[in-house]
């Protein structure tokens, strides 16, 4: 169940796929990355998770709809939020997760969208591994493929990239997320619970791009080792 990128016309903004990002202090990128978003979505929704920063009011001016945490709950929690308040919103017919940090391509975002529209996918998984654009490393892609076997052991899915925060999700499978664990392991549990929905998946290569900043802020050898023991603990 794999695809291939699409590539066309420029498109006016699509107002039924709703972007949701969690957002906790990336002050210095979320004005670039709402940015971006906006000329091919129309609605972008960052859920502040409890940022001591300004990136809560820099991403509502960059034109960003934000939802706030008083306090830091997690990134599955955040997601958890943002599909929620998403969906209360009867136009929204799909919803993309995107990381906030800037190493998505929002090109990616938008072929996943048409990618789910074409082939009536209720879910797309973005995978780097499907290509060879993205270069991780060899040691963290070792360890990224050891996580991928290990969340395929327990969800029953066959993916080819387990921890990739590029999602799109059709309006019927994000109404059956419901998640609960918090740091990185909502990241196996979303596959999971996606995985029991019996909805069409399809998986679409993308490029991440690994900046010095993102790697800073969590792409880093050292999270990879920190994932795969959160999966193999819990």
């Amino acid at each position: 169940m794999l695809s291939s990128p699409s590539s066309g016309a420029p498109q006016a903004p699509d107002p039924t796929a709703w972007v949701v990002i969690p957002l906790f202090n990336e002050a210095s990128v979320i004005p670039e990355v709402i940015a971006a978003l906006k000329q091919s979505f129309v609605h972008v929704v960052c859920v502040d998770d409890g940022s001591s920063d300004d990136s809560a009011a820099l991403a509502e001016r960059a034109g960003a709809m934000v939802v706030r945490h008083p306090v830091n709950l997690g990134q599955g929690a955040a997601l958890q939020t943002g599909f929620e308040f998403a969906l209360s919103h009867a136009e929204c017919a799909y919803i993309v997760t995107f990381d906030a940090d800037g190493q998505h391509r929002v090109e990616d975002a938008v072929a996943m969208v048409d990618d789910a529209r074409t082939h009536d996918a209720a879910i797309i998984f973005g995978s780097r591994f499907l290509d060879d654009r993205t270069q991780p490393g060899l040691l963290k892609k070792i360890i990224l493929k050891t996580a991928v076997w290990v969340t395929n052991m327990s969800t029953g899915l066959k993916l080819s990239d387990a921890h990739n925060g590029l999602r799109v999700l059709r309006r019927d499978a994000a109404q059956r997320i419901d998640l609960r664990q918090d740091r990185m392991a909502h990241a196996t549990e979303i596959v999971l619970q996606l995985g029991r929905t019996r909805l069409p998946w399809r998986e679409h290569p993308v490029e991440l791009l690994y900046t010095d900043y993102s790697k800073a802020k969590g792409q880093s050898v050292l999270n990879s080792v920190n994932i795969l023991v959160d999966l193999i603990v819990r």
